[in-house]
């Protein structure tokens, strides 16, 4: 696959235009990628809803389970997939972001022939996965993607890193917390950013970065001070690193651990998953 004019470019790749959409992207190029779950039953009832004027929703791609692709805005236009949201002081991220849907029924209630999904569809176990949410306390059971449909998702984000300069790739449960829920637990968010995003980092690096313990490591708390030296007296080094943030582990000590991000400083171990 390619990207070509700011559209997805392959033999198994349908472009069905979709009227929901708005202008450029803010400076013409995305910055992020956001991951959904279309909480529908197929890759067609998606297109379908995704391109009613009346629904006033889009995304740049849907991703079907079966690995059928399907685009309906180019990469560098407004898609309505991310509505009210917000992360880091940033707000409407429908001005600065790709948004990739992926065919998934999302939450299911637990029933007597299986998972039923709010649509009424019931699913066996074995697509089924028992697990908590990251912004929720309790488990519950989520439908689970495709080993396709995760596979083209990690390989597409990694086509649109080679053309556009994305910094970020987030779920709509991380900008909209409140309202959303997807992906949900049931696809590996964390290990896409760490595999596509901190390993860049790591390759290209700063041209006077200190050697790294080969470890790496994921913000947990909502916002995690960093201070210039290991101890809660310390004076703050940069604004606060919110939870999701790619760590790149320099040292520890003393449940402390030296990190390098955007600025260089120490971070409580107790809210660092490595």
């Amino acid at each position: 696959m390619k990207i070509e004019q700011h559209r997805l470019k392959d033999d198994s790749v349908e472009f069905q235009e979709s009227p929901n959409h708005g202008g450029k992207l803010e400076a013409g190029e995305p910055d992020s990628i956001i991951i959904h779950y279309t909480a529908g039953g197929s890759l067609d009832g998606a297109v379908r809803t995704l391109t009613n004027p009346a629904r006033k929703a889009s995304a740049h791609l849907v991703i079907g389970r079966d690995g059928s692709i399907t685009q309906l805005v180019p990469f560098d236009t407004v898609a309505w997939h991310a509505g009210k949201s917000s992360y880091d002081g940033r707000s409407g991220f429908n001005k600065y972001s790709v948004g990739i849907e992926l065919d998934n029924a999302g939450r299911l209630t637990k029933s007597e022939g299986g998972y039923t999904s709010w649509f009424g569809r019931t699913y066996p176990g074995e697509e089924v996965l028992h697990a908590t949410h990251r912004n929720e306390s309790q488990p519950a059971y989520w439908h689970t993607f495709t080993e396709m449909q995760i596979n083209l998702t990690f390989d597409l984000c990694e086509l649109l890193i080679g053309a556009y300069p994305i910094e970020s790739i987030m779920g709509h449960e991380e900008i909209s917390p409140t309202r959303k829920s997807d992906p949900g637990p049931a696809f590996p968010l964390d290990k896409l950013r760490t595999r596509l995003l901190v390993r860049d980092r790591v390759d290209e690096g700063p041209d006077d970065a200190a050697p790294t313990s080969g470890k790496v490591g994921m913000v947990t708390a909502s916002r995690l001070n960093i201070r210039s030296a290991p101890g809660l007296g310390a004076e703050r080094a940069g604004p606060p690193l919110p939870r999701g943030t790619m760590l790149d582990i320099l040292e520890e000590s003393d449940g402390w651990l030296k990190v390098d991000v955007r600025s260089r400083g120490w971070v409580s171990r107790e809210y660092v998953a490595l």
